[in-house]
């Protein structure tokens, strides 16, 4: 089909055209609708004066692909990543970030913080493109603990303002453990969203098709949803939400996702 697709003078014929078109609008909005943005710490806890290394990476998972693996290195053109000390200051990572795969393209950004101050510390990223005639608009958080925990924690994990955001109501590092539940937060423009499917995937594992009970929720009235991790590990928890009534210049609709990982300890914090 292909080659009777071709005219004599070596150009494409109308017809083919027009596949290629809905081929490449395919693949564009598979791209945007299946790929999320997340970050990692190599530690949810370190002492005063320690390092820490943050990931920013780009992957096939969540609500769609269903697992924790990577896709490629994402361009940094429209990212934001920072760190904000129990203060309320921020650290902007994104000029000392580096590639980890020798291959352009792929692998994942990694840089490093050095904190100075003790306290619950967010790591927060946020991108907003275009991927086709798609707003692609993310946002991603992970937490670290400098030093011992305190009783001014709680205020440190409050919602950052992202368009659509996942908000720990447990404690992220001193209330953690298997079989404890955890409770989140989901928020758009600030408020409580619900009947939203939030997805928890632990590292390592794949979800089945469709609605895996075994990682999944809905939000209730209050935009929250409660799980128990049933084994220690990494933990991404992501939510997608699609407007496709948001347009504008140079898009047709909008794909809002928020991701949020959290290291499950064996044991809570002592």
């Amino acid at each position: 089909m292909f080659l009777k697709s071709f005219h004599s003078n070596g150009s494409y014929s109308p017809l083919l055209l027009a596949h290629l078109s809905i081929l490449i609008t395919f693949i564009s909005a598979t791209s945007t609708n299946g790929h999320d943005t997340w970050v990692e710490v190599n530690a949810p806890e370190v002492r005063q004066g320690g390092l820490v290394h943050v990931d920013l990476k780009l992957g096939n998972h969540g609500n769609d692909h269903r697992d924790f693996k990577l896709h490629s290195l994402i361009t940094l053109d429209h990212v934001s990543l920072s760190v904000v000390e129990p203060c309320g200051c921020k650290t902007d990572l994104v000029p000392d970030l580096r590639p980890t795969a020798y291959e352009p393209k792929q692998g994942y950004w990694t840089g490093r913080f050095h904190p100075k101050k003790p306290g619950l510390h967010t790591v927060a990223h946020q991108l907003d493109t275009l991927h086709g005639k798609t707003r692609a608009i993310k946002s991603a958080k992970a937490f670290f603990l400098v030093g011992q925990p305190n009783d001014k924690m709680a205020s440190n994990w409050q919602p950052l303002g992202h368009a659509l955001e996942i908000v720990p109501v447990t404690n992220p590092i001193a209330e953690t453990a298997t079989e404890k539940p955890f409770r989140v937060r989901v928020l758009f423009n600030g408020k409580p969203l619900a009947e939203s499917r939030i997805t928890s995937v632990p590292r390592g594992e794949e979800l089945s098709e469709g609605f895996d009970s075994r990682y999944e929720k809905m939000t209730d009235a209050n935009g929250e949803a409660e799980f128990v991790p049933s084994q220690a590990n990494l933990y991404l928890f992501v939510v997608h939400l699609r407007k496709p009534e948001e347009s504008g210049e140079g898009y047709d609709g909008t794909h809002y996702a928020a991701t949020l990982t959290v290291s499950i300890p064996n044991t809570p914090l002592q």
